[in-house]
């Protein structure tokens, strides 16, 4: 097995060549990409090959995996060895082991884990350290030391931080300082700083900060500059500055963005470009530039675009090249080519990918392995 801080090396490479034209036969041959995609309906995981070239999916060998009951948040670790899933019904986390080259999975020693009382989202902060929980119908965030060896979770329910009603969605910063919690019955984001030492939480000044009606996903661009939240009720965007000292939110001007109806997810281009938020109801993807001065959201020409069916989660690849969307009720996932000047999206013509028959995909995440 290759050591994590070797794997974390190769994937921090890989994030900087990123931002650079490179060979696709190169890209092929020097990483691997992966895609996971939780069905809540089946509670299964299903795990993708993903050709750098095309962006086309390929189920792999052994998939879906088994995990918990109605499986609703799916995190990969920075340096790519262990893959997270927080199971809503089961109140656990399963965890997997996978191999770089294959994307198939092996059970981590001990899982599943316990969590807190309904666990709806998971996040890995930047160093790989800790795993962070947000239990919806207990209200607070359960962080986890985890071990860099095996991958297996060491809950800290004591260190439990308090969040808002219903918390639905959790991510840190690229700093690893400050983790954002979306509380989609309360309407706000809770705002937190990291203890780097031990994991534990503290509340930023000013935290909880007020966002749209009913919002189910936060996302922070690859700067830390800017945090974005996706309003279901409201069908719109709510962003803000982050104070990179404190962690603090301050709405950014013109704040919130028209979206589509029940926006359900948002996630950010590995450049810093572009946003992307799917939208449930219209079954639609709203595509944005960022401001890289202030943060303000400009709809894409051609926004919304076409080829989800009730998308309830967004991703786009480390590479920047495409946009995945797990769509609920078609039980598939759609891939979406980036333009890398505009930002529009073209669906590729063999998606969507079927995942599992019922399944009703409510996850997604991407992963870049250097080999």
């Amino acid at each position: 097995m290759k050591s994590r801080w070797m794997r974390l090396i190769g994937l921090g490479l890989a994030a900087a060549a990123a931002f650079a034209a490179c060979d696709l036969s190169e890209e092929e041959s020097t990483y691997k990409h992966f895609v996971f995609a939780a069905n809540a309906g089946a509670g299964k995981l299903s795990v993708f090959s993903m050709s750098a070239s095309s962006g086309s999916l390929k189920e792999v060998e052994g998939s879906p995996y088994t995990v918990g009951g109605e499986p609703q948040s799916v995190a990969v670790d920075p340096a790519g060895q262990f893959v997270y899933v927080a199971n809503y019904f089961s109140d656990s986390i399963s965890a997997y082991e996978i191999d770089p080259l294959t994307g198939q999975l092996t059970a981590v020693p001990g899982q599943p884990f316990t969590a807190g009382f309904g666990p709806y989202a998971i996040t890995v902060e930047p160093s790989g350290k800790f795993a962070y929980v947000a239990n919806a119908d207990g209200g607070d965030v359960w962080p986890y030391l985890i071990d860099p060896d095996t991958g297996a979770l060491a809950p800290y329910g004591s260190l439990a931080a308090a969040a808002g009603a219903h918390p639905s969605s959790v991510t840190a910063d690229p700093t690893g300082k400050f983790l954002y919690v979306a509380n989609a019955y309360s309407g706000n984001v809770s705002a937190f700083s990291i203890n780097s030492a031990s994991g534990a939480l503290a509340a930023v000044p000013g935290s909880p900060f007020a966002t749209g009606g009913y919002v189910r996903s936060v996302a922070v661009d690859p700067g830390g500059k800017f945090a974005y939240a996706a309003n279901d009720t409201t069908r719109n965007v709510s962003a803000f500055a982050i104070d990179a000292v404190t962690g603090a939110l301050t709405v950014v001007p013109g704040s919130p963005f028209l979206a589509g109806q029940n926006a359900r997810s948002v996630a950010v281009d590995p450049t810093g470009a572009f946003a992307y938020v799917g939208n449930w109801g219209s079954s639609d993807v709203s595509a944005y530039t960022i401001n890289a001065t202030t943060g303000a959201l400009t709809a894409v020409t051609g926004s919304p675009f076409e080829g989800a069916y009730a998308p309830n989660a967004v991703a786009v690849d480390p590479s920047g090249k495409y946009v995945l969307v797990a769509n609920y009720w078609s039980d598939d996932v759609s891939v979406f080519v980036i333009n890398a000047a505009s930002g529009a999206l073209s669906e590729l013509s063999a998606s969507p990918y079927a995942t599992v028959d019922g399944g009703h995909p409510s996850a997604i995440a991407v992963v870049r392995i250097a080999q």
